[in-house]
This record gives structure tokens, sequence and C-alpha cells, in this order.
């Protein structure tokens, strides 16, 4: 193996040996040099109800579309042909509750079973193929079966992550025309209930296409229900129309799966839209490949399927696979900082997926905790959301891999929908980076002007080819999909991340370069945020920006000015916070909040958040001559 630059941990020639990619140089050039034959034959390993007359059709692009004249249905071979075969007893889903004192598991019959109710409910609730079906849900099982009963039925579901707030749920709700709502009587936080179903209540008070919201019941908290509207999910299940088999829609490839709002910089968010065929194939073969994915792995994803990595790699990936796929409602610290080491070696889990907060927040309590743990059933490590700092990484590895797994880190975006730059178990790992293009991708970094940069420089990390699990476009806005993607170099995809490659073609991703927040990986919007805030009586004016932070990676800063007569102060500061997190999230509460008599912007008006964060940092404000007397 040859010698590569800086700091390289090289794995035991054994990993490389017995896993499913020997050979990943020779795989990346065979892949480069015929993509369409790549990803022909990875879609072969899977189930389609009639083939493709073309892997990639490429006549209106950025408007790709992959496998095109196929007829297929993800759900078919999440569940389908798993039920057919030998998998149908395995175990497809293990879930346990926050407090420890519930389990649910599934094999791929029960969870199919579980699904095709959940499917003959909508279908009795008017739900067809093409309706959007919003999901405001916790980490239950029962986010399972609702949006593969939505792909089951060519419905197109939009998870949303349940801790935004009613305002927030509104936005999306109208934005995507949803016809019905599923959600929770509340869901159990650190001990605590967030009241969900008194959000949705809010949310689709004045909602023009909400015909009906189903509830399942969670914590057992007294809520409202609207006798013409709501039903509990338990009822329906003891109903005629929610027993029998469901069929399984036979789709197109390229037809709608899901929408998965991600923050912008203008404030509206975007509407992400993935497709059945090709999300199919690019989630089954990066999760497969990179993550070594065997017949008897137990695989956790700590995300929630309120974002694309719970979509992607909690729920579909690895019932693509075949896997065995865990789900735990709570959090990593509570009630004890060992929580997930727990649970880890109590269900054998073989990979274990998280973000670099997460392990950042985890060493903080030392090594004592994880230490308690038997954790050998690991073999493999993942990360994901932010780039990972190498402190982290090497902590990761060595206290919870026992420095024999490899840590696959992972980039790749909602919009994405599959990794992007990744790597593969048995190759040479350099702590911090994120390694190197998937098999058939290839990207470039470049300065403004679109020139390749040399080897250790800084610029714009573009995407060149086509993906099969790419976004399709913004749902209802294709004008906005090009601009925001496309425009500035034309047939390269703006990933809107600062990276740069060292001489061994690695990829160190450094951060956004738009007006995105990344706290504990979740992307927020810098105009969302400061809606919030303006729309606190006492704020005429707010910016917010990202700096950096040892925990969560990025922390909002905000600076906020204030009506005539009005003071800023700690109080008031701390009002503010609970303001933003009940209007928008409480993950969206900024850490620190300044009250500056103006907000420094240019002549035009915009205001200038570089100096804002320079200024918050201490550092030199750099040219001002654009800024307004």
């Amino acid at each position: 193996m040859a010698q590569l630059e800086g700091d390289v941990v090289y794995p035991d020639p054994s990993v490389a040996a017995g896993s499913h990619v020997p050979n990943p140089d020779a795989l990346r050039a065979e892949a480069l040099a015929d993509p369409d034959g790549f990803w022909a034959d990875r879609a072969n390993e899977l189930e389609w109800f009639s083939p493709w007359d073309k892997v990639l059709d490429q006549s209106d692009a950025p408007f790709y579309k992959w496998f095109t004249g196929a007829q297929v249905n993800i759900v078919h071979n999440c569940l389908d042909r798993h039920v057919k075969g030998p998998n149908k007893n395995k175990l497809a889903l293990i879930w346990q509750s926050e407090d420890g004192n519930e389990r649910r598991t599934f094999s791929y019959f029960s969870l199919n079973r579980r699904v095709n109710q959940m499917a003959n409910v909508l279908k009795a609730m008017g739900v067809v193929k093409g309706d959007r079906v919003t999901i405001y849900l916790p980490r239950i099982p029962e986010v399972f079966f609702a949006m593969l009963a939505c792909a089951k039925i060519g419905a197109i579901h939009s998870v949303i992550f349940a801790g935004f707030s009613a305002d927030s749920l509104t936005d999306r709700i109208d934005d995507s025309k949803s016809k019905l709502v599923i959600t929770a009587d509340g869901s159990w936080v650190n001990g605590s209930v967030f009241p969900l179903k008194d959000i949705v209540d809010r949310a689709v008070k004045f909602s023009p296409t909400i015909e009906n919201v189903i509830v399942v019941k969670r914590t057992g908290s007294a809520v409202t229900m609207d006798p013409l509207r709501d039903h509990w999910y338990h009822d329906l299940l003891l109903l005629p129309i929610a027993k029998g088999t469901c069929e399984t829609e036979k789709l197109d490839s390229e037809h709608p799966l899901y929408i998965l709002y991600t923050s912008g910089s203008t404030g509206k968010p975007k509407a992400i839209l993935h497709t059945h065929g090709g999300y199919m194939v690019g989630t089954y073969t990066t999760l497969k490949y990179s993550f070594d994915m065997r017949p008897d792995d137990r695989w956790w994803c700590t995300a929630d399927p309120g974002w694309v990595t719970g979509h992607s790699y909690l729920v579909y990936g690895p019932l693509l696979t075949g896997a065995t796929t865990f789900m735990f409602e709570g959090g990593p610290t509570f009630p004890y900082p060992s929580r997930w080491w727990q649970l880890v070696e109590y269900y054998g889990i073989t990979q274990f997926y998280t973000a670099p907060t997460a392990i950042r927040s985890l060493m903080r309590f030392g090594e004592a905790w994880p230490n308690r743990h038997d954790l050998s059933s690991l073999r493999l490590l993942g990360t994901v959301g932010e780039p990972i700092n190498p402190e982290a990484w090497r902590w990761f590895q060595r206290v919870i891999g026992k420095e024999r797994c490899p840590v696959i880190d992972t980039w790749w975006q909602t919009e994405t929908g599959m990794f992007q730059i990744t790597q593969v178990p048995g190759e040479p790992q350099k702590p911090g980076s994120a390694g190197k293009p998937f098999f058939g991708q290839d990207t470039a970094i470049l300065n403004e002007a679109g020139e390749e940069v040399a080897d250790g420089d800084e610029g714009f990390l573009v995407l060149k080819n086509p993906w099969p699990a790419m976004f399709r476009t913004l749902y209802g806005d294709d004008e906005r999909y090009v601009n925001t993607y496309w425009s500035k170099y034309p047939g390269l995809y703006l990933a809107g991340d600062a990276a740069r490659k060292d001489r061994d073609g690695y990829l160190w991703i450094i951060g956004r370069t738009d007006d995105v927040i990344n706290v504990s990986g979740h992307r927020l919007g810098t105009a969302e945020v400061e809606s919030a805030l303006v729309s606190h009586p006492d704020v005429t004016e707010a910016a917010a920006v990202g700096l950096p932070h040892e925990v969560k990676g990025q922390a909002i800063h905000a600076f906020v000015t204030l009506r005539v007569g009005r003071e800023g102060s700690q109080d008031l500061a701390e009002e503010l916070r609970r303001h933003v997190a009940s209007t928008l999230s409480p993950i969206a509460k900024p850490d620190a909040i300044d009250f500056p008599d103006k907000l420094p912007k240019t002549r035009s008006g915009k205001i200038m958040r570089r100096v804002l964060k320079a200024r918050a940092l201490g550092q030199d404000e750099g040219d001002l001559t654009t800024l307004e007397d």
C-alpha cells in the first residue's frame, strides 16, 4: 500500500480483503470510465417491474432523469422482495423507547403487514397517487409505517422534524399542499413531553388543503380532537378499512418519492424533490459499499427521520440492503452519558453512524462511560452532517472503535440524497478528511472564475457527474433549482461548500459559503432565524451568523436592533431565545445575542454579515468601502 502524506490511519489488510470492494481504486477508475454501466450493474441487483430504456437521460439537463421508461417502487425492494425470500422472518426494525421500558421488534414480514395497514388507512381517507402527506412524528416505528405506506401507494411524503414550530409546519404544509397530516399526541424528549398534536392544531387551523389528521398515541397526553378532522390511529386499525393486503403501486422510475425541506438563504425553505428509481439505487449502493453491509449486520443510524440522513440511512437504505436497522427514541446522554454504549452492547450493533456534534458532546464526559460496556460487536463507525475535527475522529476511533474499526466519514446533502464523498472500509483514512468521491462521481475545487485551484488551496466544491439519487428539482420552483445549483458553473453542481483537495486526492470540507448555519448537523437558514427574531414586538431588525463551537460545530450569534425606548438586557436576550425556540425550533435558539444601535449595511441596504462575524470573533473587519455612512 502506497504511503500517503500527512496524518494517515492504515486499516488492517483483512478489512479490505473481506469487504464488498477489495480494490477501491480499480472500481473508481472503472466507474468513471463508464458511469452508466456502473450504475446499471448496481440497479440490476434490485427488482424492477419493467426494465429501463436508458440509464441516464441528459436531454433536458440539469433536469436529469435516471432509468427512464422503467417501472419500480422502492417499497417493493425494501419489503416485498424480502417477504418473498429468505429474509421473511429476519428482523427488519428494532426500536427502543427513551426510558428503556418499551421494546418493539418487526420482522420483514410483520413490518410489511404494518405498512399494508397504514397504506389501507391512507387510501380509505382518499389519499391517491401523487397526493402529498405531511408526517410530523417522533422516532417511533410509526414513522417507518407512514413513510413506506405513502411510497407504496405512490403518495409523496413530506417528513418534518418533530421539533419545528407551528409556523414552520404551516409554511411547509401550505407549500406542499398536503392533504393529510400524520402526527402523535406528543413525543418524549429527555423525560418531558413535547406537544406535537397541539402544534399541528395551530399549524392546520386555516389550512386550505388538510382534510384529515391521523394521531398516534405515544405519551398519553390530553389533546383536543376535532371530530370531523382528527382520527386516533389505534381506532382506525380496528376498522375493516385497515385489513388485508394493499397492492404495491407500479410507478414510473421518475415518480416523486418525497419532498424534504432544507433551509436556504432567502428565508423560504427549499423543497427538495426525490424520486423512486434513482434514489433507490443510490442509497442501496452507497450504504452497501461504504459500510460493507452484510446479511447479519445490525445497523444504527442515530439521525431523526425528519432529516435526510434518517430518510436515506435509517429507513430506506438499510431495508434495501436487507439489514436490521435499529432506532432509539432518545438522545445520547439521557439519563446517563452511557446510554448509547449500553444499547450498542445490548443489541450487538455492528455499524454505528452519527454526527460529530454527538461525538464531541460525549467526549466531554470522558472515557469511563463507554469503557463500562462491551463494544466488541462494532466493526465500522461513521460520521455525517458536518466536517469532523481530527481530535473527535481520533477519540471515536480509539475509545469507541478500540482502534480496530474504520471511521467512514460521509459528505453529502439533502439535495444529493446519497453519499458523494466518502470511503470504503479497506482504504487508508485521514482524520478530518471527507475522503474521496464515491464511485461514478468526480469533483473539482474551483475559484470564482471557474478555474481549478492548486492542490491544498481552498475553493468552491462542485460535482462533475450526475448521480442516481440526485434531487430532480425544487418542488414547484424549477427556476430557483437552476439558479441556486447550476447557474454559477454551467454543467456543474454547486454544492455551496468550500473545500480543498490534497495531493493524494483526499477532500477536506471547510464549511458553507452561503448564509446557512450548520448547528449540530442541522442546516438552518439565517433568514429563518432572523425572521423569527423580528417577529418579536421589541425587535426592529436582526442578523444571524454562525460562529465556531467546540461541540455543535457552529453556534448562532444574533445581532438585534430594538424599537425606540427598549434597551437590551440579559433578560430580553433570554426572552428572545425562548421566542425563537417557540417560533422556529429549539435547535435554532441563538447562543448569544448582541444589541447594537444599528447593523452594518452596504449602500444598497444589504446586511454585511461578514463584518458582524469578524466583530464577534475579534478579527479584522476587512474592506469597509461599501459600508453605508
